[in-house]
């Protein structure tokens, strides 16, 4: 007589998943494979990620890739390998994706605020200061600032509020009447001339008037005609509403003569 082996056919009735080990003659033991559990005969994949979140942080995620494997990822807003996640603040690089002049406050998980600082205006992605610094930031505008800067004129530093018409920086620079009025010392008077005082007018608002008084006591005439609005009937403004907090810009295709 032979010992029946208990395993040789079906795999001794075990999981697919399972090894049958011989035990004594005519049975077996079924026990199930590394990675999986069960009774042997019905062998179940060990999913780590429903002990413990797998061993991950608990700020990831916890992904089954195989019997008894998994892997970590850190959740959107931290970083690491997984198995350790800091959390990224969002404010730490780039300001948050605010403006320069704004401060970035971390409110929660891949969130933030943008808050303009003080003496500044504006939604905090974009925050503007006073008429005169904007100027500067602007290549439409910046040769009109340094004008002024050469002249000491410092009349829309103040509370305002103002309202400016400011011809584009390639104007300023093509126009050869400027070295004119700066040799005959006219220029001052010229500049004013783009600047009013006591109002802050927007676009919409210029459209409702025919007159404003320049800074430097001669009227600007406003017409309104297909779609434009023209100072003095040539001076039209092609880029309008830059505000700040003591006025807004408007910029024009031509320089103003008083």
């Amino acid at each position: 007589c032979s010992a029946i082996d208990a395993c040789e056919t079906s795999n001794g009735g075990c999981s697919a998943k399972a090894e049958c080990r011989r035990t004594t003659p005519g049975n077996r033991a079924c026990i199930c494979n590394a990675g999986y559990t069960g009774d042997g005969i019905v062998c179940i994949e060990i999913n780590p990620c429903l002990e413990n979140n797998g061993g991950c942080d608990r700020n990831a995620e916890c992904t089954q890739t195989g019997p008894n494997q998994a892997a970590c990822n850190c959740l959107k807003g931290y970083s690491g390998d997984g198995k350790r996640c800091t959390y990224i603040s969002l404010c730490s690089q780039n300001n948050g994706g605010c403006s320069e002049f704004a401060i970035c406050n971390d409110t929660e998980l891949t969130e933030r605020t943008c808050t303009c600082k003080d003496n500044y205006i504006g939604d905090g992605f974009k925050c503007r200061g006073n008429i005169f610094q904007e100027l500067l930031r602007d290549s439409n505008t910046s040769r009109f600032y340094f004008h002024l800067e050469a002249l000491s004129i410092r009349d829309i530093a103040g509370p305002g509020p103002f309202t400016l018409f400011v011809p584009r920086t390639d104007v300023l620079n093509g126009d050869p009447r400027v070295k004119d009025w700066i040799a005959k010392g006219v220029m001052a008077q010229v500049l004013r001339y783009h600047m009013v005082g006591c109002a802050s007018l927007l676009y919409n608002d210029l459209t409702t008037i025919t007159n404003i008084t320049s800074l430097h006591g001669d009227p600007i005439h406003i017409s309104y005609s297909q779609n434009s609005l023209v100072l003095n009937n040539k001076a039209e403004i092609i880029l309008s509403d830059a505000v700040g907090t003591n006025g807004v810009i408007h910029v024009i295709n031509q320089i103003l003569v008083p």
